[in-house]
C-alpha cells in the first residue's frame, strides 16, 4: 500500500481537526503509520486552520513539503488557492466552493473574487473537484456537517488509503451518539455526489 500525504484545509470553525483526525485514526485502524501537524489560525472562528497527514510506512517528519502533498482537501475557496503550493504536480484537490468572506474585506481593507478564485482552480489544477458542500450539508439536516460531506466525497474518489467503509466507520464513532445520524446522511451525500458526476 502506497504512502499517502494529505492538506486538510478551511477556516476556523468548520470542523477541519475533526475531519483530519477522522483520517489519522482510520489509517492507524488500518495498520499505518500516521504523522499529522496541525495549524490554528489566531481567531478561532474564520482564522485560516490547515492540518497535515501523513500516511503509511517508513515514515519520518510530520511537515509535508511544498510541492509534496498527493491531495489537498479544502473547505474554503481561498483556503484551497493559499494552500496549492503544498500540492504535488497531478495531486488531487477535492474542495467546497464556500467563500468566507474576511472582516478585512467589510472593512475595505482587502477583496475577494469567488470567480477569480474559481477560474485560477481551474486553470491550474486539472484534477479539481468542486462541491456544493454547504447545499448538501443543510440537505443531510445541519450545515455543521460540512466536514462530513466533503470526507464522504474524498472516500467514495478511492485515492486514500483508507476504505470507504472503514473512514465512514471512524467517522461514526467519533462524533457524538446524538450526532451520528445526520453525519451518516452527510458522508452518504457526500458518497453519492461523487459517484453520479
Amino acid at each position: 500500500m502506497r504512502n499517502c500525504d494529505l492538506v486538510v484545509a478551511g477556516v476556523g470553525g468548520q470542523g477541519i481537526i475533526l475531519a483530519s483526525r477522522v483520517i489519522s485514526y482510520a489509517a492507524i485502524a488500518a495498520g499505518m503509520e500516521v504523522r499529522t501537524s496541525e495549524v490554528l489560525g489566531m481567531a478561532q472562528r474564520e482564522g485560516p486552520v490547515t492540518s497535515q497527514v501523513r500516511m503509511g510506512y517508513g515514515l519520518f517528519g510530520a511537515l509535508i513539503p511544498s510541492g509534496h502533498a498527493d491531495i489537498l482537501l479544502s473547505f474554503e475557496l481561498a483556503e484551497t488557492v493559499r494552500n496549492l503550493y503544498l500540492l504535488k504536480p497531478g495531486g488531487l484537490v477535492v474542495t467546497a466552493n464556500t467563500a468566507i468572506v474576511p472582516t478585512t474585506v467589510a472593512l475595505g481593507l482587502s477583496t475577494y473574487d469567488r470567480e477569480a478564485l474559481l477560474a485560477h482552480l481551474r486553470q491550474t489544477v486539472p484534477d479539481c473537484v468542486f462541491l456544493d458542500a454547504d447545499r448538501l450539508a443543510r440537505e443531510a439536516g445541519h450545515v455543521r456537517t460540512l466536514n462530513s460531506v466533503l470526507l464522504g466525497a474524498l472516500a467514495a474518489l478511492q485515492r486514500l488509503p483508507v476504505p470507504t467503509d472503514a473512514l465512514r466507520e471512524t467517522l461514526l464513532s467519533t462524533v457524538k451518539p446524538n450526532l451520528r445520524e445526520v453525519n451518516a446522511r452527510a458522508f452518504e451525500l457526500g458518497c453519492r455526489e461523487i459517484n453520479t458526476h
